[in-house]
């Protein structure tokens, strides 16, 4: 897996780099700036995720996005940002982003968001487009049946449905009833969610 990761503040860089390298199988290259970052995306081997500092030199607010979004080299664009708004979050999401990065998130999430970023999800922080939920706190094991458990360790390995109902030797509509009823008893709105919900609860 090949990611970009593109910010002109050079400790919070470095930062990110170190983690997701030491999470392995994940090929890192960075750039201070967009026009950097630009210049990668055009002359090096395509990228499997571009994570870019929304508010960087050249970025020029969401129009950096789009810019990158239409270029051959990068698959999957995602922002990363200090500043988590959620109408900037909508609109960036509209634009066709893979997703929506704060700082503020935990290594661990952090990784876990540029894989699924990077095998097709689109992420968002749990309960950040909503209020956030307290009983989403709680132990998530006591909320689930042990069929929707099965389902939910699927979800966290990135399998889809189809997988899933294989795994399980039941068929796809059944998944995606389980899985809708998960998005409820665990306060997402979608697969990655969900899965990002459960591993940082430990469970899995």
């Amino acid at each position: 897996m090949r990611v970009l990761i593109a910010d002109d503040h050079e400790l919070v860089l470095d930062t990110i780099v170190a983690f997701v390298e030491a999470a392995g199988g994940i090929e890192v290259v960075t750039a201070p700036d967009f026009h950097a970052a630009k210049d990668h995306i055009e002359n090096q081997p395509p990228f499997d995720l571009v994570l870019l500092d929304l508010n960087m030199p050249g970025m020029n607010g969401l129009e950096g996005l789009k810019t990158a979004i239409d270029m051959e080299g990068a698959s999957r664009v995602a922002l990363l940002t200090g500043e988590a708004g959620r109408d900037v979050a909508e609109r960036a999401l509209a634009a066709g982003a893979a997703g929506f990065v704060p700082k503020t998130l935990p290594a661990k999430s952090l990784v876990n968001a540029i894989r699924f970023m990077a095998m097709g999800e689109q992420y968002l922080p749990a309960g950040f487009m909503a209020a956030a939920d307290k009983e989403s706190d709680h132990p998530l094991a006591k909320k689930l049946t042990q069929r929707e458990m099965q389902v939910l360790k699927g979800l966290t390995e990135g399998k889809s449905n189809k997988e899933i109902a294989r795994d399980l030797d039941l068929s796809e509509p059944t998944i995606k009833l389980h899985v809708k009823t998960l998005y409820r008893k665990v306060g997402a709105s979608n697969r990655t969610q969900a899965a990002l919900t459960a591993r940082e609860a430990g469970l899995f």
